[in-house]
């Protein structure tokens, strides 16, 4: 590719960060806790980072939620096994803040006088807004690298693809400078060789109390794999397991953090105890996997690869989130490993985080209907639709195609940058489309399809809260002006929205077979136009997006959460 088109990629992406952050500062929030922001804010001293004029009502976006589950049914051991997962946990949270802001965390944190500030710093892990764009919200801070601190910072994008270096897209390595300043790659397990140690020595003492064996042999090799970088034998493992009533996923994962390649992951850990009754509920999903990918509206091409058997869908209460999980908004649905010789291979686990989804359905996406849904149709945004969105979501994920078929290598090395929000995409309309097709077979008993496709509908104001910097509210972003172009909603006089069916079918149909095929030809530069053109927020969204900030309706979720709080 062209130097010149690559400015001009950077330009694009620049119209859109800037048309979220206008849409952003639109946003209005809640006068009374502004007001104690303002006069404790005033009170902190001068050589301390100040909070930026206008940040004040930030601070309030997040719904506190404690995060608890019933451990009754653990035995001691596991219990005592669940403490120390948790302290391996604290360890990604370490690493992660290492990875996102170069300035070391206990003293950035003790240096902020204000409290409500030093917790704002601490939720989006360094002072930039990552629910506003990444926006800078401190008075000390400079604008956010894409490549967060895993490339130099004076590293230009040319000089990066013409140099000649070990592990040049690698996953668990960093970019640095060499001595004589060329770049050169520096392992994870060098670079945070005394933390990774520690965190491997935990899970090794943690397996002993494990009662599952495939459990406690995916902590033993999960350890394994933080010391070597190489997660790919623990990724096996843990799809093998099936009868762990505890689960933890833990280390470098998920490649958001590096908006620059999408190539680096990033540090972060949940701590899971099994939700038994829903999970058998959900077991019978993922065997419709091959079948559904067959039927995919899409040419045969597109949809080649043939999705693992093995994989499964569980329910599960988190009781501890860390690092790249806990930063900004909070996941509630995990789809694993991304590892894509695993995925074909064994397929994935799907994971549903039912307490914080029910958090985030009752704290945001029941007052969102209220605000910006048709009376008519408010009645069908529910909980079960909520679930099935989510969860459908993730094992959308197994469908359509990991490797382009023009030979360009994987999907996410063709994409580079854009290959996190397409795939997020993706797996957002492949869901809807999989729903549809179940409750044709009578697979899927519960609701009627209006409830999914309603409750989809309040969802997309849900995430395309989250801003420029999230993957997820970038595919969003796309995904609503589509729908609008195609027709499938609309929007009255008085700013509600209602869904029509059968539009929203066809669309459906029509954008699956656009982001698959744009993911099988590796077509970075289509991909690059289409974030460009409907990645972006019009006026009157942002106005729709500002009542639910008048109604004072969270943007998401923070966690009181840890080993006090579950009485470990």
């Amino acid at each position: 590719m062209l130097h010149s088109n690559k400015n001009q990629n950077r330009k694009n992406l620049s119209k859109i960060a800037s048309a979220i952050l206008i849409a952003s500062i639109a946003l209005s929030g809640c006068s009374e806790t502004s007001n104690k922001a303002n006069n404790s804010s005033a009170q902190a001293t001068s050589s301390s980072p100040q909070l930026l004029p206008g940040f004040e009502k930030r601070l309030d976006i997040y719904k506190e939620v404690t995060l608890n589950a019933d451990l009754s049914h653990l035995s001691d051991k596991q219990k005592t096994m669940l403490a120390m997962l948790i302290d391996a946990s604290k360890i990604m949270d370490d690493l992660f803040w290492l990875q996102a802001f170069s300035q070391d965390k206990n003293s950035y944190l003790a240096s902020i006088k204000d409290e409500k500030v030093r917790q704002f710093v601490e939720m989006n892990y360094g002072p930039w807004d990552r629910l506003d764009g990444d926006k800078i919200f401190m008075s000390d801070a400079k604008a956010k690298s894409l490549g967060a601190q895993f490339y130099p910072q004076d590293m230009s994008k040319a000089e990066f693809e013409q140099a000649e270096i070990a592990d040049k897209t690698g996953l668990y390595s960093i970019v640095t400078r060499d001595s004589v300043g060329k770049l050169t790659t520096v392992a994870y397990s060098e670079k945070y060789n005394e933390q990774l140690t520690r965190a491997a020595a935990i899970l090794e003492e943690a397996s002993q109390y494990a009662e599952d064996k495939e459990f406690a042999n995916y902590l033993v090799m999960r350890a394994q794999a933080l010391r070597t970088d190489n997660y790919q034998a623990s990724d096996f493992a843990w799809m093998d397991m099936k009868n762990n009533p505890i689960d933890v996923v833990i280390g470098p994962i998920e490649n958001y953090e590096d908006q620059l390649y999408g190539y680096r992951t990033a540090f972060e850990s949940y701590v899971l105890v099994k939700d038994l009754v829903w999970s058998e509920k959900l077991a019978k999903y993922a065997a419709y996997l091959p079948e559904l990918q067959k039927e995919l509206p899409v040419a045969k091409k597109y949809k080649s690869e043939v999705p693992g058997s093995d994989a499964d869908l569980n329910a599960y209460d988190v009781i501890y989130y860390a690092g790249h999980s806990n930063a900004g908004s909070k996941t509630i649905a995990i789809n694993l490993p991304n590892d894509e010789e695993v995925q074909l291979k064994k397929g994935t686990r799907r994971l549903q985080l039912k307490n914080a989804m029910q958090a985030k359905f009752d704290a945001i996406m029941t007052p969102i209907a209220e605000t910006l849904i048709v009376p008519e149709q408010r009645k069908h945004v529910t909980f079960t639709g909520f679930f099935a969105n989510t969860m459908f979501h993730e094992v959308a994920h197994g469908l359509g195609i990991k490797n382009t078929i023009n030979n360009k290598g994987t999907v996410r090395q063709a994409l580079k940058e854009h290959a996190s929000a397409l795939e997020e995409g993706k797996a957002d309309i492949l869901g809807l489309y999989m729903i549809r097709q179940l409750l044709e077979k009578g697979v899927i008993t519960e609701g009627q399809l209006e409830d999914y496709y309603t409750t989809f509908m309040a969802g997309i104001f849900r995430s395309v809260r989250f801003g420029a910097s999230s993957a997820h509210g970038k595919a969003n972003m796309v995904r609503f002006n589509y729908f609008k172009e195609k027709g499938a909603f609309s929007r009255n006089e008085q700013g509600l929205y209602s869904v029509d069916m059968a539009k929203m079918s066809a669309a459906i149909d029509s954008l699956s077979e656009l982001i698959l095929t744009l993911q099988g030809t590796g077509d970075y530069q289509g991909v690059d136009e289409l974030v460009a053109t409907t990645g972006i927020v019009s006026a009157t969204l942002a106005n729709d997006l500002a009542r639910l900030e008048t109604a004072n309706i969270p943007v998401d979720i923070v966690f009181t959460q840890g080993k006090q709080v579950l009485g470990l």
